[in-house]
């Protein structure tokens, strides 16, 4: 038995390792599946093997170069234990690839909030990616937590936003913060946080432009919000969550490597995992970026935004290693 293996079996979260084998079922049977059979047929640990290893592990999008690093530290694990038969890299991939998203770091998934004052969640990403739906998801979860929660549509050039996240706060029971379309975001930041330490609420989730056409700009509207929230609330933490669809891969790290120069991201929200086989981008994410996963989307409804942990995601993506 591994020790991953060993990690799980002592935790006792069977609705969320459900959830996770559910979500993960097709990258599960697009890539993850045909290791099992290459690692039953395969006579023996050489090149080859490795060769066909590489290959599902780039078809499951987590990365060309994060494989590469993959397939040499699974190489020294081979020859440091003198491993000969195939099938018996079943645990030792399933840990090599949780140490690789953990790189020897303590990752804390879960928001910061202020002991004092409003907690902030400035919510970034391209549009279409889930950003304005993830934000009612999350405030439904915080509210079912016993957080009071308010919203700000800061994303004003498309009307559509604003009115999107207006019937996310009719659905959730939630303020909206919002002005005209066209307006400057900043100054509906600095309305919803005034408004948000006035009424002593807990969280403000904002939501954003998602803009890549023209860099320069994205990064002056993020940075004029960042300086607003700064302003505001001196000393404060707050969150910068990047929102991604899981089903664009690596075009979604493309997205992730852009924010990342033009803001700091704290966390990752990554949509729509149940919906596509490149569930790997989990692991390119955090080794090309540092970035860590902090909530997953595995499915349709209002509770399906979920605080991402990487034991539940490894064994929702080697679940047939389990049986």
């Amino acid at each position: 038995m591994g020790i991953f293996q060993k990690l799980f079996q002592a935790k006792d979260q069977k609705a969320r390792r459900q959830k996770f084998i559910a979500g993960m079922a097709k990258t599960r049977k697009a890539a993850i599946r045909s290791l099992k059979d290459v690692l039953i047929t395969e006579k023996a640990i050489d090149e080859a093997l490795f060769s066909k290893i590489e290959e599902i592990f780039i078809m499951a999008d987590i990365g060309v170069d994060t494989v590469i690093r993959f397939i040499a530290s699974l190489k020294d694990e081979v020859k440091k234990r003198k491993m000969t038969v195939p099938r018996d890299l079943e645990d030792v991939i399933v840990d090599q690839l949780f140490a690789l998203y953990l790189n020897d770091e303590i990752v804390d998934t879960h928001i910061r909030f202020n002991e004092q004052g409003p907690t902030i969640i400035l919510m970034v990403g391209v549009n279409g990616t889930g950003k304005t739906t993830s934000i009612g998801k999350l405030a439904y979860q915080l509210k079912a937590e016993g957080k009071s929660v308010m919203m700000a549509a800061a994303d004003t050039f498309r009307a559509g936003a604003i009115d999107q996240l207006k019937i996310w706060g009719e659905r959730v029971g939630c303020k909206v913060i919002s002005k005209n379309p066209g307006a400057d975001p900043s100054s509906v930041v600095f309305e919803a946080i005034r408004l948000a330490k006035q009424e002593s609420c807990d969280v403000l989730l904002i939501d954003t432009a998602g803009r890549l056409q023209n860099k320069v700009n994205l990064m002056r509207e993020l940075d004029k919000m960042n300086r607003t929230i700064q302003r505001e609330l001196p000393n404060q933490i707050y969150e910068t969550y990047l929102v991604i669809d899981a089903t664009t891969g690596q075009n979604g790290l493309q997205q992730a490597k852009v924010f990342h120069e033009v803001t700091n991201i704290s966390g990752i929200v990554l949509t729509k995992l149940d919906g596509t086989a490149k569930g790997g981008i989990v692991l390119a994410i955090r080794q090309e970026l540092g970035i860590p996963i902090s909530f997953v989307g595995l499915g349709e409804k209002i509770t399906d935004l979920d605080y991402f942990d990487i034991e539940d995601y490894i064994y929702g993506l080697f679940a047939d290693f389990f049986e």
